[in-house]
């Protein structure tokens, strides 16, 4: 049933178009528009932020997440392709399980960078289909509430598209304007996931590289507390075989 209405949602928009053809060239700008931020975003942007706090260049660690980057391309999910984005960076990347495990499940609910970048980009396109300028302002108005918005979608596929509604609402645009992306949507949501996972994962290693010296204290701190707790041990052990034999003796 859901393909069905969804068919008709579009249907109903692309009616009240004047140009089917020009309607179609659109989409294909706002689409290829989508995957050049992205790919700004996650392999330019993002890496030169890890090289400025690391020291390091980001080719190998991007290359040791491609199983959870195909992962999430595939599902269109950053919850689903948590448990591969893990074992990646644990693994393969060597970052500390105490940061990938701390790090991960949070950047996994609200850092959806890659959402974010979709959803002012989409909310921009609807705008000037409708033939509506946008003044800087409302520019901005756009950016800081998909920024918001996309903190609050879920780690699902194409939950961009609920929250979506907001961003819309912001420049004054009806919610039922959404369905003017809905047919590139599925594949777009594809690509902006793998960036959100990216966008996680680096970061992860951004937490990790900076921690470093706290949890090499912290470790020390444990192994020192687990040699006296097993000399203890031992202490009492021997105490109590020691008080055994005093009174067997008796």
């Amino acid at each position: 049933v859901s393909p069905i209405g969804i068919f008709f949602l579009v249907a109903a928009k692309i009616l009240e178009m004047e140009s089917f053809e020009a309607i179609v060239g659109q989409l294909g700008m706002y689409f290829m528009t989508v995957l050049v931020g992205l790919f700004i975003h996650g392999f330019i942007v993002i890496p030169v932020y890890y090289t400025i706090c690391t020291r390091k260049l980001p080719f190998r660690f991007i290359v040791n997440m491609s199983q959870a980057l195909f992962t999430a391309f595939g599902t269109g999910s950053s919850n689903a392709t948590l448990p591969i984005s893990m074992g990646c960076l644990e693994e393969r990347n060597n970052i500390d399980k105490r940061v990938v495990r701390f790090v991960m499940p949070i950047g996994a609910t609200i850092n959806m960078d890659g959402t974010a970048l979709y959803e002012a980009v989409a909310a921009i396109f609807i705008s000037q289909v409708r033939g509506m300028a946008l003044s800087l302002g409302q520019l901005l108005a756009i950016s800081v509430t998909a920024t918001a918005a996309s903190i609050g979608a879920a780690g699902i596929p194409q939950a961009g598209l609920v929250t979506m509604v907001m961003v819309l609402d912001t420049v004054g645009l009806p919610p039922e304007d959404v369905t003017l992306i809905i047919t590139v949507d599925w594949l777009l949501d594809r690509f902006r996931t793998m960036i959100n996972v990216l966008g996680d994962s680096i970061g992860a290693g951004i937490v990790d590289h900076l921690s470093k010296d706290e949890l090499l204290k912290i470790s020390e701190r444990e192994i020192e507390m687990d040699r006296v707790d097993s000399q203890n041990g031992k202490l009492n052990t021997e105490e109590v075989e020691w008080h055994s034999t005093t009174m067997m003796d008796f």
